[in-house]
């Protein structure tokens, strides 16, 4: 079955210096693994100056997501109605502000009936997490 992983651990895969590169990395081989289609526009603020300390320059970071990363990924578009319901839903899972960015992801891998959800931001998805959603799981075990 097609797992789904988020933003931060796509950003770790690619960027060494990370310190669950390794492991992202790693699950990143794995075939059949999901990622959702805003997430790369995530990914490419965050490698082009996001909050973190990483400044690629844009046309390094669009070469590695276009040639190394996407094309082992099968991109979840989510339709406008799915995008709505989920955005109606939110107040009642307590997702406010940037948190939506997160939750989408949650709701793209509900879309897909991912089984887990990888991500390195596991408090964020365990604060809206519900009974039937994936499971949000770590690339590696926490420490």
């Amino acid at each position: 079955m097609t797992a789904l992983i988020d933003t931060s651990v796509l950003v770790a895969a690619i960027y060494a210096d990370e310190i669950h590169h390794e492991a992202c990395s790693d699950l990143l081989d794995q075939p059949g693994l999901a990622f959702y289609s805003h997430g790369v526009n995530e990914a490419f603020s965050t490698l082009t100056g996001g909050r973190q300390s990483i400044r690629m320059s844009p046309d390094t970071a669009m070469s590695l997501l276009e040639g190394d990363y996407l094309p082992g990924l099968r991109l979840v578009t989510l339709p406008l109605n799915r995008q709505i319901a989920a955005l109606r839903e939110a107040e009642k899972r307590g997702v406010r502000g940037g948190a939506v960015f997160d939750y989408m992801h949650l709701v793209a891998a509900r879309h897909i009936k991912a089984p887990k959800l990888y991500t390195l931001n596991l408090s964020h998805f365990r604060a809206f997490h519900r009974n039937g959603d994936p499971e949000i799981v770590s690339p590696e075990p926490i420490r």
